[in-house]
């Protein structure tokens, strides 16, 4: 029988000495069924096995004292195994294979192991070890096939004895576990192994050792003698091992290295947590134009999630009732800055470290704070020392609290509005064991730059300059929220410079439980007053959503105010979707009709009610609905989109909708083509356009 050498196949096992003990029926001498022939110097049998008579089919009686030739060897091998027989008597030994007519007729190959034998009076005669030539290759075969691939595998394999002492381990274990075999075999894990969580181990060992049922994908993190600095992550799996017979024999674990899977699922829970605090910050900032309460909002948005203390700071010229336009570059030099907001993730001294809200307090150009309005760009510090820490507080005594705090990592943000940077959020971690890093500094980027824009707003609406503040909003409107169950692209396009400015708008807003509005309006005419009256329909609009109210009902109140306008009129298309039952329910007053693309590409302008503008007065709005799969666009749109001097609508909005059928773009790229496509060159009217498309959940 061929062997594999355990070395030559890269496993290392242990071999302990034991005392002798018998061995149950079934194992691999009784797989083979091994039979032992002894031949006199004739050629006679001299001695037949239980198992030869099981393996040829002979009885003793009928095979003891003939010649073996005659007996078990085909008429044509004969001369050949006489030959083979004078050699073993010679002392030369011979394996293999060689056909052997069994009783029943039949030529069975039969493998041999064929040695001379002497005794006391120096007789000699052969013995014949054989087994069935194709139950010895099957086992050859598996064995073969076990050996290499446990050697072989990227998966970590062990044998543990029934201590629970190494008894086995493969190549790929060695490199799991940093240690080579021979610092495994023999010992317990306690010993080889002693930098992992040993007692879940043991105890997951146990008891798959007295239950004999497995545990498979047992999630495990610790650190190697192979990668000391670096946490790593397993799926370890235990089987319990047993020989044919039910004895228990030790068990089997497979160790498989799923550090990158593990590293990929937190990066993605980070990733998630990311999302969901830029969702909530779209829901929880500037829900009004108080500057103070939305410096407060920004706070709270990133106290626990992401700092355990934060500070909102702007620059005191900003609050310059005089200062309507872009803020001065601060030059370099020290700056002033008003407290806004303090907020801490617990009760703790070093909340009395930034200015309380309220203050005033310059600071030199050395300090932190003032390095990031004068740069415009964040400044990480990942571990922070007293140096630091005297260039972060506002003075010493705020250092110390700091310091006492525990406080080890700041990272720092600019406020930056319209191109303008107004101010900063400061951010410590204290309690919280990770410091800042990459990820965090644009989390927190990302957040100040949707917080400063609210916070300008804030300060626009401060200094009482209505219509500069509708002009802004109507040039650059704040980016749509992210929103549940809807991907959104939008485009906004004022009219060329050499035409006044128009009442274009849209609005994506967050409704209760987790529907979205979207709104795109039109105000009649163009000029500063269009524009001033676009900011309070647009301002009455958001008011209105936040009671929730059916789209005929907003529709309804904005025709109220609309009203009260002095010969003003205006479009609006305004429409709720909601994501758990796909549902999208429109009212129209005097828009153009909504554009539908369902997933098999084909786009339908939607039969609904238009009803009358906005300002009319007296006349009732309607709501249609619309069922949305997964996958289909809403579009909606201003008329400087497919309005031209020369065509008639009808056709402009024939070739909309040619633009929109057909091949599936991004929604990105397709705001892109239709203001390419369609828009007149020339620009007389702005444009606003915003699509929806429904995700699947």
């Amino acid at each position: 029988m061929r062997q594999t050498d355990p070395r030559r196949a890269g496993l290392r096992r242990s071999a302990p000495i034991a005392a002798p003990e018998p061995s149950a029926p079934g194992g691999l001498l009784d797989v083979l069924g091994v039979a032992a022939v002894v031949l006199d110097s004739e050629g006679r049998i001299a001695l037949w096995s239980p198992a030869a008579e099981q393996l040829f089919g002979y009885t003793s009686d009928e095979a003891l004292g003939r010649s073996a030739a005659k007996l078990l060897v085909q008429p044509e091998h004969v001369p050949l195994v006489k030959e083979l027989f004078q050699q073993v008597l010679a002392g030369a030994s011979w394996a293999g294979g060689f056909p052997i007519r069994v009783k029943d007729g039949s030529i069975r190959m039969f493998e041999f192991r064929n040695m001379r034998m002497q005794d006391q009076q120096r007789n000699v005669y052969a013995l014949g070890i054989a087994t069935d030539q194709e139950a010895l290759r099957t086992v050859e075969t598996d064995v073969a096939l076990s050996m290499r691939l446990i050697s072989q595998s990227p998966i970590g394999l062990a044998v543990l004895d029934t201590d629970l002492r190494y008894a086995l381990v493969n190549p790929a274990l060695e490199r799991i576990n940093g240690l080579p075999a021979s610092e495994h075999l023999g010992r317990h894990v306690a010993e080889a192994l002693p930098f992992l969580d040993i007692a879940a181990i043991e105890s997951a060992s146990r008891q798959v050792l007295d239950t004999g049922e497995p545990l498979l994908d047992q999630f495990a993190i610790g650190r190697t003698p192979g990668d000391p600095g670096q946490d790593r992550a397993w799926s370890v799996s235990y089987f319990r091992l047993e020989d044919t017979g039910g004895k228990v024999l030790g068990i089997a674990i497979s160790v498989i290295d799923v550090t990158e899977r593990h590293q990929a699922t937190a990066e993605m829970i980070r990733a998630r947590r990311r999302l969901a605090m830029i969702a909530d910050a779209g829901v929880r900032i500037g829900t009004t134009l108080d500057l103070p309460h939305t410096a407060r909002e920004l706070a709270g948005i990133v106290v626990p999630d992401l700092a355990d203390l934060a500070a909102v700071d702007v620059l005191d010229a900003i609050l310059d009732e005089r200062q309507t336009g872009a803020v001065p570059a601060n030059g370099g030099g020290p700056a002033v800055f008003r407290a806004l907001a303090v907020k801490a993730a617990y009760r703790t001294e070093a909340s009395r470290a930034p200015d309380p809200a309220g203050n005033v307090a310059r600071y030199a150009p050395d300090r932190l704070i003032t390095q990031v309005v004068n740069t415009g760009r964040p400044i990480l510090v990942p571990r922070v020392d007293d140096e630091a820490l005297r260039r972060i507080a506002r003075d010493d005594d705020a250092a110390a609290l700091l310091a006492r705090a525990g406080a080890h990592s700041y990272l720092g943000v600019p406020l930056t509005a319209r191109g303008s940077v107004i101010g900063t959020l400061s951010l410590i971690r204290a309690r919280t064991q990770a410091p800042f890093d990459e990820d965090d500094q644009l989390l927190a980027s990302e957040l100040a730059a949707r917080a400063a824009i609210s916070i300008d707003n804030a300060r626009l609406y401060r200094s009482e300059r209505r219509s500069v503040l509708a002009l802004q909003r109507s040039l650059l409107p704040q980016r749509p929220p992210r929103q549940p169950g809807l991907e959104i692209a939008y485009r906004y396009q004022p009219a060329g410079s050499t035409h006044e400015v128009g009442g274009d708008w849209f609005d994506v807003l967050p409704l209760s439980g987790d529907k979205t509005a979207l709104v795109v309006g039109d105000v009649m005419g163009s000029g500063i007053t269009a524009a001033a009256t676009m900011g309070q329909l647009r301002t009455a609009t958001r008011t209105l959503t936040a009671l929730d109210l059916e789209p005929e009902a907003v529709i309804s109140h904005l025709d109220d105010v609309a009203t009260g306008f002095e010969q003003t009129f205006a479009t609006c298309l305004y429409a709720s979707f909601d994501p758990h039952t796909s549902r999208c329910r429109i009212s129209n007053a005097g828009h153009l009709p909504p554009i539908v693309v369902f997933p098999d590409g084909k786009a339908h302008l939607l039969d609904i009610p238009t009803g009358v503008p906005l300002g009319v007065g007296g006349v009732p709005f309607t709501t249609a609905d619309i069922d949305l799969t997964p996958g289909s666009r809403v579009v909606l749109y201003t008329d400087g989109l497919v309005e031209t001097r020369d065509e008639p609508i009808d056709e402009r909005l024939s070739a909309l909708l040619r633009m929109l059928s057909g091949p599936r773009r991004s929604l990105e790229r397709t705001c892109d083509l239709l203001l390419h496509s369609l828009r007149d060159p020339d620009g007389h009217d702005d444009v606003a356009l915003l699509v929806a498309e429904v995700k699947p959940d």
